[in-house]
């Protein structure tokens, strides 16, 4: 740990400008982006990191991303060791060299400063499409990762400044939807440059070594953070278990399991999961560091700095290769940044709730969401895409509070926006009949969990194909503190069909075809509840059934409240403290 003796007011203002380079970067991500996922959704992250490389400021985006830069920044930088030139960028999205899915593709561009790396700038986004033999990357087909996209090593795509045009043809060409992914590869470009313009800056105002005791100094904040929180849990090896369940694969629900060590103010973090299967659930180890470390900082919910030093005395253990959580080639993995990440976060958390009861929370609801693709004959080109509102879930609640409602889900833990209505009309030619909160979907408990959402559509004039991923369609999100739901129907993830008047209720992971006049809807589950549900203030059922959030039968099954009047929503306080007391 350092000793640099910084002026206050330079380590603040330092960080000030770290801080600012960062938003800067997401901004020039939001406003120069071509697909509806970065300009809409907001489903990309950035971070920098120092010649170490070390990650020395992560943005506040997206949790799936963020873990997995940390080992996949030292992957880029050990693969070009000796080769790394002031103007070179590298593009990498290969899980085998710690990415996290192959959709998310990664940019990373070294800072040079009087002719030596000082800085990385680094951008990640989730790219519509990746290649492959199904629209968007998701294939709950693939039996194997070459069935599901174009693999991408760490690769220069400028080489010294000079733009490989002929490499990024090559990668472009295997993309559907070509103006969109070359589109979102200039946002990615131009938000590293930012970046790097910023940090040149700061080195000139301040001199490279200045700047770098500030950052150093903000390492070890965060590292004491984290030491002055573990030290706090008693010594103790702590375990928690969370289900995944079967959507589709046929092997079954499995169980993953994080063993939990802490001595003084060091924390050991152990995982145990199942062999990896032919199914595009599995993990590998780059994009599980993302889920334990989310599981981790749900239970430390620590203030900033965030950045490596964080996690200088959490050591991981992901289980052997060929595992569920540490798979290797070729599992096929496309969905594995929402399953099994989830599980794998509420596994962890569940261990470190176990050492401290008293910050307890409970789970947000799971993703279960849906892309599209299609012919768009108002433009006469393809489109795909993948349909971040869909996936929308509810919040868990807390020991003071209900859960948010559409804030999640788990994995991108509310830095997911869905954007308007209007603008994915005007971007693909669909019509989105019902985007909304759903009657009971919130977990019970004396605090409720947020609601989830549906979204529901229909192509114009051409057939659709919709390819769902996810899960949470069987296993309600988890709730604490005591906390049970009754109805269990209305709190669960589900793709409903309606083709002539016949609704479809569809719970595994389908590649399905919606012409126009047919709707498909993708119901997401709410937030976990938490408490004792029969503790709920009556009045707040209530008040939860005039907002549309709790049904008449749901208040009585879920919280016992018996409704005497549904139109002036009377309560029979008699019957209620009757029902309440026989559970």
């Amino acid at each position: 740990m350092s000793q640099k003796n910084v002026d206050p007011i330079t380590l603040s203002v330092v960080r000030g400008v770290l801080e600012t380079t960062q938003r800067e970067m997401t901004l020039a991500l939001e406003k120069t982006a071509r697909s509806s996922v970065f300009n809409l959704a907001h489903d990309y992250s950035t971070a920098l990191f120092n010649h170490t490389p070390e990650m020395i400021l992560q943005g506040q985006d997206i949790p799936i991303h963020l873990g997995s830069l940390i080992p996949a920044m030292k992957a880029v930088d050990g693969f070009f060791d000796g080769d790394i030139n002031e103007g070179d960028l590298i593009l990498h999205n290969d899980p085998d060299y710690a990415g996290s899915h192959i959709i998310d593709t990664c940019m990373y561009y070294p800072v040079f400063y009087e002719g030596e790396l000082v800085f990385w700038t680094v951008c990640k986004g989730h790219l519509t499409d990746i290649g492959g033999p199904v629209p968007a990357g998701y294939n709950p087909e693939a039996k194997e990762i070459f069935a599901e996209g174009l693999r991408i090593p760490p690769i220069k795509i400028w080489d010294r400044g000079e733009p490989r045009n002929d490499i990024l043809n090559m990668l472009l060409t295997n993309m559907r939807a070509r103006r969109d992914q070359e589109g979102d590869f200039n946002a990615l470009i131009g938000a590293c440059q930012v970046g790097a313009r910023n940090l040149t800056a700061l080195l000139d105002k301040y001199g490279k070594e200045t700047v770098q005791d500030c950052i150093e100094v903000l390492l070890d904040m965060a590292n004491k953070h984290m030491d002055s929180l573990i030290a706090k849990v008693p010594d103790g090896t702590y375990s928690g278990t969370a289900v995944l369940e079967d959507a589709g694969h046929g092997f079954g629900d499995f169980d993953i399991t994080a063993t939990v060590t802490i001595k003084g103010e060091s924390c050991h973090i152990e995982i145990e999961s199942p062999p990896q299967i032919p199914y595009f659930i599995n993990s590998y180890e780059g994009n599980s560091y993302s889920g334990v470390y989310l599981g981790l900082m749900m239970f430390a919910q620590l203030p900033p700095p965030y950045n490596e030093g964080l996690y200088r005395n959490v050591t991981v253990d992901m289980g052997p290769r060929g595992t569920l959580c540490n798979a290797k080639p070729p599992a096929p993995h496309a969905n594995c940044t929402t399953t099994p990440m989830e599980t794998l976060t509420d596994a962890v958390r569940l261990a470190f709730e176990q050492a401290a009861p008293d910050k307890v929370s409970a789970s947000w609801g799971h993703a279960n969401g849906c892309n599209i693709a299609g012919w768009d004959t108002r433009h006469d080109e393809e489109y795909v895409t993948m349909v971040l509102a869909s996936i929308i879930s509810g919040a868990g609640a807390t020991a003071s509070q209900d859960g948010w409602h559409v804030r999640g889900p788990e994995c991108c833990f509310g830095a997911l926006t869905s954007g308007d209505i209007e603008m994915l009309e005007h971007s693909y030619p669909i019509i989105i009949h019902r985007y909304s909160m759903m009657t009971d979907s919130g977990g019970a408990g004396k605090f409720r969990g947020g609601s989830g959402a549906c979204w529901e559509v229909e192509p114009l004039d051409q057939p659709m194909t919709l390819v769902t991923f996810g899960e949470g369609r069987r296993i309600p999100a988890m709730g604490a503190g005591g906390a049970k739901s009754t109805m269990i129907a209305p709190k669960v993830g589900r793709l409903e069909v309606t083709r002539n008047g016949q609704t479809e209720v569809i719970t595994d992971n389908v590649i399905e075809t919606i012409n126009p006049g047919e709707r498909a809807a993708n119901k997401n589950p709410g937030g976990g509840g938490f408490g004792n549900p029969f503790e709920r203030d009556p009045r707040k059922v209530v008040e939860d059934i005039r907002n549309g959030l709790v049904s008449i039968e749901g208040a009585k099954l879920d919280y016992g409240v018996i409704i005497a009047d549904a139109e002036a929503l009377t309560v029979d306080e008699a019957a209620t403290a009757k029902a309440r007391s026989a559970a």
